[in-house]
């Protein structure tokens, strides 16, 4: 019988209550489960959320106090907790569905992954721009390079929580700014680690509506780009020079896609993922973004 671990970081968020309720009805099949939540608020905000939560839990649900306002220190917090054979990582502005944990461990258990990612399917409010619901900006997938997955989010994840994989942890100067789960994969595969992907493995993440804006894809392309950047290897020099030409392209196909809303807004993002892989390169440094929720 597998041991899974749920792991879900918290800070500030009352949706955590209807994460934690979709948990309760997965389909665990002959899986152990247990549910480990880590509240990253200096002050236990999440704790009285939790116990009511534990009530209707048909798993074991243990509290963890991690402050810190670092996302590094939570992940890392449950990270510490987990003793089960595998941890599945989930954010708490998430639903998933009734197979969820099944599909992960069946893609990690038939292919001997070190991770699996599964889909993070945005769901848009009605208010959310024309363009922005048909090109579904918002929702996460993994990246395949050459048929192989290089790195990995935490948002939907399962991680073989064994050794060399079990010593790996989260880096906490990263833990305000981003990249902090970009950079936990990179030094997964670096230790052999494969990463497959579980397309049924679907979770579900509402777009609120300060989100729903180009402004904050472009701010959240630039992060994704300055973190690729400054963790990219090899000479610094040439890869310069080839993010400059890919910024210069994805300008120019911006110009010549001015006429569909859906691809100029596409093409300006990667030309602003590129700018950000610049960045990167060069140390400019990242605005810390995580730890910045209003008061309860």
């Amino acid at each position: 019988m597998a041991r899974v671990d749920i792991c879900v970081c918290t800070f500030r968020r009352s949706f955590l209550a209807e994460t934690l309720r979709s948990i309760a009805l997965l389909d665990r099949g002959e899986y152990e489960i247990r549910v480990i939540v880590a509240d990253n608020d200096a002050m236990p905000t999440a704790r009285e959320l939790v116990r009511e939560a534990a009530r209707e839990m048909p798993f074991p649900l243990q509290y963890v106090h991690a402050p810190g306002a670092n996302i590094s220190i939570a992940r890392n917090a449950c990270l510490d907790a987990a003793d089960g054979d595998f941890i599945a990582f989930v954010d708490d502005d998430e639903v998933v569905g009734r197979e969820w944990i099944r599909a992960l461990v069946e893609q990690a258990q038939a292919t001997g992954a070190a991770a699996v990612l599964g889909p993070v399917r945005a769901v848009y409010g009605q208010n959310a721009p024309g363009w922005m619901v048909e090109g579904d900006f918002h929702s996460t997938l993994p990246v395949f390079v050459n048929g192989t997955i290089r790195t990995g989010y935490t948002c939907n994840v399962l991680v073989r929580w064994s050794p060399p994989f079990r010593d790996v942890r989260f880096d906490p100067a990263l833990g305000r700014s981003g990249g902090e789960d970009t950079d936990f994969f990179n030094r997964l595969v670096a230790l052999g680690g494969v990463i497959a992907f579980a397309p049924d493995a679907r979770v579900e993440e509402p777009v609120p509506a300060d989100r729903a804006t180009m402004a904050w894809l472009v701010r959240r392309r630039l992060r994704f780009g300055q973190t690729h950047g400054m963790l990219l290897g090899g000479s610094r020099a040439a890869t310069a020079v080839l993010a400059a030409s890919k910024v210069g392209y994805c300008c120019a196909m911006t110009g010549l896609t001015a006429f569909s809303p859906v691809k100029r807004r596409r093409n300006w993002l990667r030309a602003v993922l590129h700018v950000g892989v610049l960045g990167g390169l060069i140390g400019v440094r990242q605005r810390a973004h995580y730890g910045e929720a209003s008061s309860p």
